[in-house]
């Protein structure tokens, strides 16, 4: 594999659809890209182990990892795209996998198939460079090309990354390489300032992928305790209302005050205050749950009751029990104990069961 040849472009967008022709060539070229990467990676691997080199060795297994996390989340495309049958749903699904995070391995649990995909190319360039396996690599004009095509990739990660920092590292790079043209153009020897320059190349467009992968998942991250933050506080006055129903209309309710998320202030921008922030809403959430249990249950019970009462009273119409005074008498209680305000629960429970002997089937010779 060359280095003019990587990973093919995605189709889509996160939670798009992508149309299916555009699916099937995509899918088509990944599998492609992955047979022939893999070969290439396993070359490299056998390179390494015979140049004994332990840091060159380190870099092929965190390229082979990025290949196998490719190669895995391929695989769950393919089932999901099943053989065409993929309707607009499983196609957002698929958008959703090749975009969306890949978790797992700590080394690419940030990273997307698409940053992984780049991440393994540039990985695998720089290794062919060191270990001089690219045909083109004794080529000073063919490595300064290359160099060229990576200072681009690294510089349009860098404006993306909207951080000035970032700008000035690739300006710096790209001065480096002017510098080396210059040299070259007047026959100097620039192979060890060469090898030095691929090697932070390939290194700042590794990181500046590995950094965009931290900030689209930070900004997922924010957005998503975001929409929970306003979900809960929502959620407040509904819960307000459920818990002043219960305590109106049952006796001796729950005593639980109602979770103020508000209190949580503002979702933060910074990673560790966000994770804390997120750890806090999931409590809040579990809190409010519990809230909900406790407020309802009674509730709800009152009603399972009332509609036990009337299902025996039908069954006693249909015994002949109904007309039975000691029947009757037990229906009123049933139902005085239930539409009282508040509502006694554990005497509603007893009447309904007395009512519920009260209706039995008689013998036969009883009735």
């Amino acid at each position: 594999m060359s280095r003019a040849q990587r990973a093919p472009a995605p189709p889509g967008a996160l939670g798009v659809a992508a149309e299916p022709a555009a699916l099937l060539t995509y899918l088509s070229d990944l599998q492609a890209w992955l047979d022939a990467r893999r070969a290439d990676l396993d070359r490299l691997d056998a390179t390494a182990r015979h140049s004994g080199e332990n840091a060159v060795t380190a870099d092929v297994v965190l390229a082979l990892t990025l290949w196998q996390a490719v190669r895995t989340r391929t695989d769950e495309l393919v089932t999901v795209w099943d053989s065409g049958r993929a309707d607009a749903v499983a196609r957002e699904r698929m958008s959703q996998l090749i975009w969306g995070r890949l978790g797992g391995d700590p080394a690419t649990s940030l990273l997307s198939l698409v940053d992984a995909a780049r991440l393994c190319d540039a990985q695998a360039d720089q290794l062919a460079t060191r270990l001089s396996f690219d045909p083109h690599a004794a080529d000073v004009t063919a490595r300064l090309r290359a160099l060229a095509g990576g200072i681009v990739r690294a510089e349009d990660a860098a404006h993306a990354s909207a951080d000035t920092e970032d700008d000035a590292v690739v300006a710096r790079l790209r001065d480096r390489l002017a510098r080396l043209k210059s040299d070259a153009a007047r026959g100097a020897d620039i192979t060890g300032p060469l090898g030095a320059l691929e090697d932070d190349v390939a290194r700042t467009e590794r990181d500046l992928i590995v950094a965009t992968a931290r900030r689209r998942s930070l900004a997922k991250d924010r957005e998503r305790a975001v929409a929970l933050r306003t979900t809960l506080a929502d959620r407040t006055p509904v819960l307000t209302q459920v818990a002043e129903r219960c305590r109106r209309e049952i006796t001796d309710p729950p005593r639980l005050a109602i979770p103020d998320v508000t209190r949580l202030g503002d979702v933060p921008d910074e990673p560790d205050r966000l994770t804390t922030y997120v750890q806090r809403l999931g409590a809040v959430e579990r809190a409010m749950e519990r809230v909900e249990d406790a407020y309802t249950a009674p509730l709800r019970e009152r009603a399972e009751l009332r509609y036990r009462v009337k299902n025996l009273m039908t069954k006693a119409q249909g015994n002949g029990r109904a007309a039975s005074s000691t029947v009757k008498a037990g229906e009123d209680e049933a139902r005085e104990a239930l539409d009282a305000a508040p509502c006694d629960l554990a005497m509603a429970r007893h009447f309904t069961e007395q009512l519920e002997m009260l209706v039995r089937d008689l013998p036969k010779g009883n009735r």
